[in-house]
């Protein structure tokens, strides 16, 4: 399911000519519309729901959608990225609330494993 983008929060990165969710999408699938200047998925069908203009989007306007194989509407997934993590919080059709904290796994990340 493509990613749904809350128009009150989107403010199209501030009229930046290319948004951080295009620049970020690897199907070259969001863009911002004309007319309202705010983000949106051009080709649903192709989106992979790889969540990277999720979290990409600095206001939090994106949300990823569960398909609902998973949760029934309104389930919804929305990532904050801090450092060294991402903080998921899920909600559920019912409105209960879970957050899941993962741990950022980057290039300079020296620990050794034995």
């Amino acid at each position: 399911m493509p990613p749904k983008v809350d128009p009150v929060k989107c403010d199209g990165c501030q009229g930046e000519g290319e948004p951080l969710c295009e620049q970020v999408c690897p199907g070259n699938l969001m863009t911002l519309e004309t007319e309202t200047k705010k983000a949106f998925c051009r080709d649903a069908g192709d989106c992979w729901d790889c969540m990277t203009c999720t979290k990409a989007c600095p206001r939090q306007a994106i949300q990823t959608q569960l398909q609902y194989q998973l949760a029934f509407f309104p389930g919804k997934l929305m990532p904050l990225v801090g450092t060294n993590s991402v903080t998921w919080t899920s909600i559920d059709c019912h409105g209960r609330v879970e957050r899941f904290v993962i741990k950022t796994i980057t290039g300079d990340d020296d620990e050794d494993e034995d």
